[in-house]
């Protein structure tokens, strides 16, 4: 019996070449690969819609500036005043207060209308010599003592640059003009008889004008500034602000003779003023 070739009738030869139904090609192969991805890009089609540009972000209302500053401000602050050049000569320091109400056009710049009574003492010096040409031109009035003050209350308009501002801590540098008032009085104390409906009748004594000056003038400051916001959550901050104040007072004669029309005792009240204002305060 001839040999059995068992592998032989049990394996068929495999067919490798490409089904005619399948019409596959290499060139046909790379056109599909292409169109399933395409890595050209400078296509369109293929590409993610391109990133939208965005601006800042606008908050403009009747409360708010397009950059979301604030377009009101208020301040109120009090400190002290240190009287400068001729006004040094017979001023003291002493204090003063503030308000004021501003509109911001946007985080870097706005204008604040501002009220200020600013108040100097009399230096001893010049309340003594004062006391001795009272009682020379008076000779039955007998003054025991005199007292006496200065104070300038103003409204200015004042442009304010902030030049830094962070979440906590700003500068900005403040000038203005406007209306000065300087007033001077002179008092002496006086001893009268007094009523207090539980007390009754009493002794006391008060202090009594017997020479006051008024003087009118446009005045100009300037100064820096700097802020503190305790919270950023809040738009209250603390201010703390040195200026620099003028104010162009007209100058009168001395001239107690009587023969005039009027009577000035003191002619430093009628003159140029001059001083720094220390302010500190609260901006909201």
């Amino acid at each position: 019996m001839p040999p059995v070739n068992i592998k032989a009738s049990l394996v068929t030869p495999l067919n490798l070449s490409t089904p005619d139904d399948l019409g596959y090609s290499s060139s046909t192969g790379s056109a599909e690969t292409a169109s399933a991805v395409d890595f050209n890009l400078s296509s369109d089609v293929s590409q993610p819609p391109p990133r939208r540009r965005y601006s800042r972000p606008n908050y403009s209302d009747s409360h708010t500036n397009a950059d979301g500053s604030a377009k009101y401000t208020f301040l109120v602050g009090g400190g002290f005043t240190l009287p400068t050049g001729g006004t040094h000569n017979y001023a003291t320091p002493s204090w003063k207060i503030q308000a004021g109400v501003g509109r911001n056009f946007n985080k870097t710049f706005g204008v604040i209308a501002q009220f200020d009574y600013d108040k100097f003492g009399i230096q001893t010096s010049t309340l003594n010599n004062q006391l001795a040409l009272y009682n020379n031109l008076c000779p039955t009035c007998g003054f025991p003592q005199i007292s006496g003050n200065v104070h300038d209350w103003s409204f200015t308009l004042n442009p304010i640059v902030n030049y830094y501002t962070s979440d906590t801590l700003g500068a900005y540098v403040v000038g203005g003009l406007g209306f000065y008032h300087k007033y001077t009085n002179f008092t002496t104390p006086v001893t009268g008889t007094c009523f207090d409906p539980y007390y009754g009748y009493y002794q006391c004594s008060a202090n009594q004008s017997i020479d006051w000056y008024t003087s009118n003038a446009f005045g100009v400051n300037a100064g820096l500034g700097v802020t503190y916001k305790v919270s950023r959550f809040a738009s209250t901050r603390f201010y703390a602000e040195a200026r620099y104040v003028w104010t162009d007072n007209k100058p009168r004669p001395f001239d107690v003779s009587g023969t005039t029309s009027y009577f000035n005792a003191f002619p430093q009240a009628s003159a140029r003023t001059t001083y720094i204002p220390v302010t500190f305060g609260l901006r909201f």
